[in-house]
């Protein structure tokens, strides 16, 4: 009986023991980048995703009687300019490219840092069970990125931007709970006090890319109408069409014109029932200035701004030989190069 009494105080003082140099450590392992690709200004938004991984330990001189509850804030930082919303990537002429980080796939909620009360951190829970002295906890969370369309005027070239890995920055916030035998509960908050004051351990740096390639579209050509004009063609007669092109902002481009379906070498023709009259289109008002399809020769070279610009075609059908009465015409075929 004495024998039993003393047994049974022996246990009790064994689970009364502190738990000498008892821890739980946590971190944020490795991330991936937000690799976006091909970014088209004119375009659409273009989504990617990147992948933060956790790793938390616990060990402890009585670890294997007691388990870990914890509660994590994963913070995601701020770029270069000390912004959340939105984030900006920066190309080698120092043009940003507006993207965003969020915490959810359908892209709504913004991904913050901690003590934010705008752009909050993603909050995570992860538990070590009993009998796992030593034994390490991993998990990952998906960060959703997102480059919004409407950016009409970046430029063409490649794009990086920075969220540093700091204690205000990216990071991993996270306290914890001991409990013997795995019997309890989890921290309300990652600042919340629980076994062991909150700590916040600085995380890797992200790195978000993008490229822009140069891009060109025509939009429309106006008819170039030359009119009602006297079969006798004694003088010349001027009007004008209008070529709408789009480029990339800072994109070099040239537009080119061939020499229409009815041409007698370089001469331009329009046609009626076999009969032609000949006409020209330039560049320039004075009409000295040929708009023809050889590049760096005698096409329009230009450079874009990522909205609209409307080229002037100067047409002109010149003094020439009298021709029979009739609706002539002629197609011209617009070739943009970038």
């Amino acid at each position: 009986m004495r024998w039993l009494a003393l047994l049974l105080l022996a246990c009790m003082g064994m689970f009364a023991a502190p738990r000498a140099e008892a821890t739980t450590t946590c971190r944020i392992t490795s991330i991936t980048n937000l690799a976006f690709g091909a970014v088209d200004p004119t375009g659409s938004f273009v989504d990617t995703t990147a992948t933060i991984n956790i790793s938390c330990t616990y060990s402890g001189t009585l670890g294997a009687l007691f388990g870990s509850y914890i509660t994590m804030c994963v913070g995601v930082g701020q770029d270069d300019l000390g912004n959340l919303a939105p984030r900006t990537m920066v190309d080698p002429l120092n043009d940003r490219m507006q993207y965003q980080v969020f915490k959810d796939a359908s892209r709504t909620s913004i991904w913050g840092v901690l003590n934010n009360v705008t752009y909050a951190p993603l909050q995570v829970s992860g538990q070590i069970p009993i009998l796992s002295n030593g034994a390490v906890f991993t998990g990952s969370v998906t960060a959703y990125g997102r480059v919004p369309a409407g950016q009409s005027t970046l430029s063409p070239g490649a794009y990086t931007g920075t969220l540093l890995g700091s204690t205000a920055g990216t990071a991993l916030t996270y306290t914890y709970n001991e409990a013997l035998l795995s019997l309890g509960t989890y921290p309300s908050s990652c600042t919340a006090t629980g076994t062991a004051a909150a700590q916040t351990i600085a995380g890797p740096t992200i790195t978000a890319t993008a490229s822009v390639a140069p891009k060109c579209t025509l939009a429309t050509a106006t008819d170039l109408n030359f009119g009602s004009v006297s079969g006798l063609l004694t003088s010349n007669t001027d009007q004008t069409s209008l070529v709408r092109v789009t480029c990339t902002n800072r994109a070099a481009y040239q537009v080119g014109l061939d020499n229409g379906l009815n041409a007698s070498g370089n001469t331009r023709r329009m046609v009626a029932a076999g009969q032609y009259v000949s006409y020209e289109l330039y560049t320039d008002t004075q009409h000295t200035q040929r708009w023809g399809n050889t590049l760096n020769s005698d096409t329009l070279g230009g450079t874009g701004s990522g909205a609209e610009q409307g080229l002037t075609v100067y047409g002109r059908v010149p003094a020439q030989a009298a021709a029979a009465a009739g609706n002539y015409s002629d197609t011209i075929t617009i070739t943009v190069t970038y």
